[in-house]
């Protein structure tokens, strides 16, 4: 099934006023019936959780809610479903109480591929512990992170493989469940960051292999909140350091201070936003599969007709990635700071990120860090064909 795009343009309302938007990896326009769940949410009396009176009631009602929501949207158990601010914030969260039981005789491997959310919070808490830090290479003639390396990173000593399920800088889509079974072939937990990848691919958590799975919404439409999920036994034997008073059970017992349930009502709205995309099934879970699956070839076409659009301009050179990949397109025009590139696009109107959008590694590894990074063009299901020839027509006259 398509996409109606001229529809969906008309649901954002930041769209009037007439940006071109290819900042979505750095974070998406909300959709307007997010922002009318936001809005209703905080006209509502609602009151912290309990059961004593309704508007307490109210809010356990759009906590589990917003969990149901997410294991909709990536194959998970509401149960195994926490939120908190930002996938750094949790990812900090999950490495600080995984390594309580780590010591000097034990390792983990990250990549040089990853946003350094899924990066350094783990090399810090093995640092912490003594533990032996091993890093998965990037090929940077091609952009891709080759998964027979893994074969030789991990072995009985490996406790966790922390790797992105897409690449936020170049849009690679890294072999994650032929990672996972090395990983878990020698006992290791992996967690994925699939803040990227959620946005532009139906995404199913156990067929990925990973064992914690992070997402931000304001990537997908929704309000700036995050969620990691992990099935109820994955969560049960970890006990983060926490208030006496807090709740003692998973998922609860990750979540610090009370929970933003304006957010969370902003949350669950923006996952039945993308399932009503190009919905087809009865359940809101095939829904959202329906929909992203015709958002990723609608993305694909896009992403296409930008790549072949820059490989014509002499000027451009396009930082390497797999042909199979998110829309994400990070370049570099000759005689320009990357910066100088953003912001001459942005005085048109045209919205594009700069720098190394904190893939650190993967920018020091490519050589391109020290002088400015790239620029990145990141498409998402409200962008258009006509808004590719306006960046291409922008960037061939730099």
């Amino acid at each position: 099934m398509s996409l109606d795009v001229d529809r969906i343009r008309s649901e954002y309302p930041a769209l009037t006023e007439g940006f071109v938007h290819f900042d979505g990896a750095g974070g998406t326009q909300p959709a307007e019936p997010v922002i009318a769940a936001i809005t209703r949410a905080m006209r509502t009396a609602v009151s912290n959780r309990g059961a004593g009176f309704e508007p307490a009631r109210r809010s356990g009602e759009i906590v589990a809610s917003a969990r149901a929501a997410v294991a909709d949207l990536v194959g998970g158990d509401p149960a195994g479903v926490v939120f908190g601010p930002s996938a750094t914030a949790l990812t900090y969260l999950v490495a600080r109480t995984l390594s309580q039981g780590w010591s000097s005789h034990d390792e983990i491997v990250v990549s040089r591929l990853d946003h350094d959310a899924n990066v350094r919070p783990w090399v810090q808490a093995a640092e912490h512990a003594g533990a032996t830090v091993r890093w998965a290479d990037v090929d940077v003639a091609t952009g891709a992170l080759p998964t027979g390396q893994y074969r030789e990173l991990i072995n009985a000593d490996t406790r966790l493989v922390a790797v992105t399920a897409a690449s936020n800088a170049n849009g690679a889509i890294p072999a994650v469940r032929q990672i996972a079974d090395l990983a878990h072939g020698a006992g290791a937990l992996v967690y994925a960051d699939g803040v990227h990848r959620t946005a532009h691919l139906p995404v199913d958590v156990a067929a990925l292999g990973a064992d914690f799975y992070v997402t931000s919404a304001y990537k997908w439409s929704g309000p700036h909140y995050a969620a990691v999920v992990a099935t109820p036994e994955t969560w049960e034997p970890l006990h983060p350091v926490k208030l006496v008073p807090s709740p003692a059970e998973a998922p609860d017992r990750f979540e610090y201070g009370t929970l933003s349930f304006e957010l969370l009502a902003g949350i669950t709205a923006a996952v039945d936003y993308l399932a009503g995309l190009a919905p087809a099934g009865d359940t809101r879970r095939q829904r959202v599969t329906a929909s992203m699956t015709a958002v990723a070839a609608y993305e694909k076409e896009l992403a296409a007709k930008l790549a072949a659009g820059l490989a014509e301009i002499e000027s451009v050179t396009v930082v390497p990635a797999p042909a199979d990949r998110c829309p994400t397109l990070a370049f570099r025009v000759a005689g320009q700071s990357p910066a100088e590139t953003a912001r001459i696009l942005g005085e048109q109107g045209i919205c594009v990120s700069n720098g190394d959008y904190y893939a650190v590694e993967f920018f020091t590894a490519a050589g391109l860090r020290e002088s400015g990074g790239a620029v990145r063009a990141s498409i998402y299901h409200y962008n258009t064909a006509d808004e590719i020839d306006r960046l291409l027509e922008a960037v061939g006259k730099l």
